[in-house]
């Protein structure tokens, strides 16, 4: 059983460092049911401190699956004009949002992947000028994981049901840095001032481009956008005028690739679980930044669909470098979870880039932005390349080269 004091100080930590609620601002609490409880603490601590409102809009996997079954699928591929004007509502009240993310391994397998792609593609559509929002920073946002016992026991398939929930909910609030001795505010301060160390040396080099090779076959060049801005833990609020951290746990450093100038192959060191499909043993290979071909063991009619999904959804959105001797890569556990599984290993994005990861990139407009090298889409989804033996090369724009990793780890 996990102490109950745990479980507070996880919910006081996302409200307060991760969201950051700010005094008369309005919270909006998106989570799956099973959370419910957890949300009502989040709830309480944002109150606490100062919130004008908590809005809690509440999801199901489970229900969704039976959605996908057998409803009509012209009206799941057809967004309700009222979740179009409750997004906007909360866009327009300037407000926070909490993500609480739980995971049902394999809950959509079968579920036809080209009616999942369809949706997805419909829902990011409608919904792209209120995730704009989130992505530019102009409101605070967090992901954070709440664990359930399919997951539980898609990773710890031999323990009991409860032994297996329990090692879940310990291994979350290890890679979460919560204990009973630690104030886990204070030890997130402390963890984002060590990230922004790596990203201020990285911002120093301002690199041409980045080559990266392991043993798995991965042999990729990305270039890097004139002005790009390394980043990591922490982000800055432009309306609240406020640090958040929009991912709890996170390990990583991160920026924009150069949309166009991304050559070579990339393997995937991890299953990637996409809309309830696990993918695995994945690659892809780029010319001049687009996706010419990939390929999957399993799972690869879930790709099909996702690089189909608009015209940009083949080149990539973000780089992040971390270190394979990472806390949670120690912890030698595959989450199926990109929240998690990302921060054991170094990682793409193919879709849209994140604006402020160019100087001034959050004012610009999409035309501003694509000019600049960056990516816009309706998708941003994140799959692991890092290993053991990766080694990158950064390129200055005299040409000079600077060995940025060495078997898996930072010598920068």
């Amino acid at each position: 059983m996990i102490n109950q004091t745990l479980i507070e100080k996880y919910a006081k930590l996302v409200v307060t460092a991760g969201v950051n609620i700010q005094k008369g601002q309005m919270l909006v609490i998106k989570t799956p049911v099973i959370a419910y409880e957890f949300a009502r603490l989040c709830q309480s601590y944002a109150y606490q401190q100062g919130a004008s409102k908590v809005e809690v809009v509440f999801t199901d996997e489970v229900l969704a699956q039976k959605d996908y079954l057998y409803a009509d699928q012209e009206i799941l591929k057809n967004v309700p004009n009222w979740i179009i004007e409750r997004e906007r509502y909360f866009v327009e009240h300037k407000s926070a949002f909490l993500k609480i993310n739980t995971q049902y391994p394999d809950i959509l397998k079968d579920v036809d992947t080209n009616l999942l792609g369809q949706i997805t593609q419909a829902t990011s559509k409608a919904l792209k000028p209120f995730s704009t929002y989130t992505q530019s920073n102009q409101g605070q946002w967090c992901v954070m994981a709440y664990p359930n016992m399919a997951w539980a026991k898609k990773i710890f398939p031999e323990m009991e049901d409860n032994q297996a929930l329990d090692a879940l909910w310990n291994a979350i609030l290890k890679a979460c840095y919560i204990d009973e001795t630690t104030d886990p505010v204070e030890a997130w301060k402390h963890h984002a001032e060590q990230i922004h160390v790596n990203a201020k040396k990285l911002n120093e080099y301002q690199f041409e481009s980045l080559h990266f090779e392991n043993e798995l076959g991965t042999n990729l060049t990305i270039g890097l956008p004139e002005n790009h801005l390394w980043g990591g833990a922490s982000e800055v609020c432009s309306a609240q005028n406020c640090e958040f951290l929009p991912n709890i746990p996170t390990e990583e450093v991160f920026t924009t690739p150069h949309r166009l100038k991304v050559n070579g192959k990339v393997v995937a060191s991890k299953v990637l679980s996409l809309h309830g499909v696990v993918v695995e043993d994945f690659w892809f290979e780029f010319k001049d930044g687009y996706i010419v071909s990939y390929g999957a063991k399993k799972g690869k009619e879930a790709l099909d669909h996702l690089l189909s999904t608009d015209e940009r959804s083949r080149y990539l959105g973000e780089v992040a470098l971390l270190s394979y001797d990472s806390p949670i890569s120690q912890m030698n556990i595959l989450f199926y979870n990109t929240l998690f599984d990302e921060n054991a290993s170094c990682h793409l994005a193919i879709g849209a880039s994140y604006p402020a990861q160019i100087q001034g990139g959050e004012h610009m407009s999409d035309e501003e932005l694509l000019a600049k090298g960056g990516n816009v889409s309706s998708i941003h989804v994140d799959f692991m390349f890092g290993s053991r033996k990766m080694n990158i090369v950064g390129t200055l724009k005299d040409k000079t080269t600077v060995q940025v990793f060495k078997d898996g780890n930072f010598v920068i």
